[in-house]
């Protein structure tokens, strides 16, 4: 097996963070991904009324608790959800903070909504209220798609492009081919790039009225935020912590509800653009939508890349279904598993799959060191 070449200039990560159900930063993240740990509960009141009462759900996590009590009254839960995983990225040494903030740092956030909790609440009191602008103004940046973007902005001072993009299960795939794209032209020299869903009884029911319905494989629903410090790679700085190459993403649309043709397309194109045999491939991280869109997905990847030869690592049944945040996390256990076996197989790939049932579908691959 040959060894991948790192191109100048390609895109690499150097860092990455999560908040996910098994708590705050990569440590919890890696820890629960190596020991194999399910983490649905059963959950509070806290989290109101849902159709099942129970979820994958950052555990104890208050926002005030968390960041402080400054500038966290009125924020919403993906809102902190996405801030804290930012921090987590950015306190994570000094060099972190260095590259990944400033002019020339850039942030692109995957989403579904925003937050569908936020949306509704605010509608209800606008509904409800003796008058209808009797609402709370302080609320109502949280309607917004870019809210947590915007707040992560503030925060911690990032002063380049700053985009949400709405993809469903892909939207952490578009959210990287953004990345890339802004780094080759020269819009930015670091990208904060990610994804955030939050679990709420809005999301929820939502869920449970929109399509697969009944389905025995949908998972319980999960939460959380991963961010990826992307940056191009420089040669001449010998002490870039490259942790993967961005190889290739690709994106595509559903055409008659045949999800394995396209994502099939997908898989081949980018094997031939990143210039790798299937054969490379030792990792892969699927989405694992449920219902037929997830059986398609499992199909095409057995069809492109074997039934056998690669270690399955899609997070899906331990963290439950992330929604948008998907394809980060999915990111994140690929990274993960590298971290793991450093060394050991030069010239690894690993892939990221991806589809949703709004007719997306994408994949990405990984050099991984």
């Amino acid at each position: 097996m040959s060894t991948l070449t790192t191109v100048a200039g390609r895109p690499v990560i150097t860092a990455w963070s999560a908040v996910s159900s098994y708590g705050i930063g990569r440590a919890a993240f890696a820890e629960g991904l190596r020991e194999r740990r399910a983490t649905v509960a059963g959950l509070g009141p806290e989290h109101g009324e849902t159709p099942d009462g129970t979820g994958c759900v950052v555990p104890g996590f208050d926002i005030r608790t968390v960041l402080g009590k400054k500038g966290t009254r009125s924020m919403d839960r993906v809102t902190g959800l996405t801030v804290t995983a930012v921090g987590a990225l950015l306190e994570e040494g000094d060099r972190n903070r260095a590259v990944g903030t400033g002019e020339g740092a850039a942030f692109a956030l995957g989403t579904t909504t925003g937050s569908a909790q936020s949306m509704m609440d605010f509608t209800r009191d606008s509904l409800t209220g003796e008058q209808p602008f009797f609402v709370d103004p302080a609320r109502f940046p949280n309607t917004v798609m870019n809210c947590a973007a915007g707040q992560s902005a503030i925060w911690y001072q990032l002063k380049g492009p700053n985009a949400t993009i709405a993809g469903g299960r892909t939207a952490g795939l578009h959210a990287l081919n953004y990345s890339r794209r802004l780094l080759a032209s020269g819009r930015a020299r670091t990208v904060l790039c990610g994804a955030a869903e939050e679990f709420s009884p809005a999301r929820a029911w939502l869920e449970r009225r929109s399509g697969n319905e009944g389905e025995d494989t949908a998972e319980p629903l999960g939460e959380g935020c991963a961010m990826l410090l992307v940056e191009p790679r420089d040669p001449d700085d010998p002490a870039q912590p490259v942790l993967a190459e961005l190889l290739a993403v690709e994106l595509g649309v559903v055409l008659d509800g045949d999800v394995r043709p396209a994502l099939v397309s997908c898989l081949r194109s980018a094997l031939r653009r990143a210039g790798v045999d299937a054969d490379r491939v030792t990792a892969v991280a699927r989405s694992g939508a449920p219902g037929p869109e997830g059986r398609a997905e499992a199909e095409a990847v057995t069809e492109v890349l074997g039934a056998a030869g690669h270690a399955d690592l899609t997070p899906t049944g331990l963290i439950g279904d992330t929604g948008a945040a998907a394809a980060a996390f999915q990111a994140a256990a690929l990274l993960s598993y590298a971290a793991d076996r450093p060394g050991n197989e030069p010239g690894r790939v690993g892939v990221i799959t991806s589809v949703d049932r709004t007719g997306t579908v994408g994949c990405a691959l990984l050099g991984l060191r």
